[in-house]
């Protein structure tokens, strides 16, 4: 082996090896994408779904006041093909994607949009890249749900339903491509 090659296979082990650990986690929370089709133009959402477990959104987990990532493990990620707006265009996406934050509160939950799509939960949450902010408001379900979900429901031919649900809260806003 030559010099230079083991100063090539010493820089980049490091990488490789670090590449193999994370591919090789457990979660403990499963993933998920869900996405809707607008006239040909996609809106996708991946995130993890914690389970409650006993728990209750406000306290243990998703303290309210707090910035949370949205899910379980990596922050949650939007990607959009076309120009999207979210909440009555409080918020314009170009086609990209975004990270997801929520700061949670017993009446309402302001959502957040990060430009750094690709992040380890709220840890290294930077405010300063946030593209916006919006509140909306709680609505209490009669019965609570287990395992955080997110839905995209198409509503019109350019127009979806974003809808968060965990514990007794739901939360919702509407989406709209150009």
């Amino acid at each position: 082996m030559t010099r230079r090659t083991a100063h090539i296979l010493t820089a980049v082990s490091p990488l490789i090896a670090l590449t193999l650990w994370a591919q090789g986690q457990n979660r403990v929370s499963p993933h998920e994408t869900v996405s809707v089709d607008l006239d040909g133009k996609k809106i996708s959402i991946t995130y993890g779904r914690p389970s409650l477990k006993g728990r209750h959104v406000g306290e243990e987990v998703a303290p309210y006041g707090k910035v949370w990532r949205l899910g379980a493990d990596e922050a949650t990620k939007i990607s959009v093909n076309a120009n999207t707006t979210i909440s009555d265009a409080s918020v314009e996406l170009l086609p990209g994607s975004y990270a997801l934050f929520a700061i949670p509160g017993q009446n309402k939950w302001t959502m957040i949009v990060n430009k750094v799509a690709d992040q380890w939960g709220a840890f290294k949450y930077d405010q300063s890249q946030d593209l916006g902010r919006f509140d909306l408001n709680v609505k209490q379900l009669a019965s609570p749900v287990e395992q955080f979900t997110i839905k995209l429901d198409k509503e019109g031919n350019n127009t979806a339903r974003l809808t968060l649900e965990w514990d007794k809260a739901s939360v919702s806003t509407t989406l709209k491509v150009q």
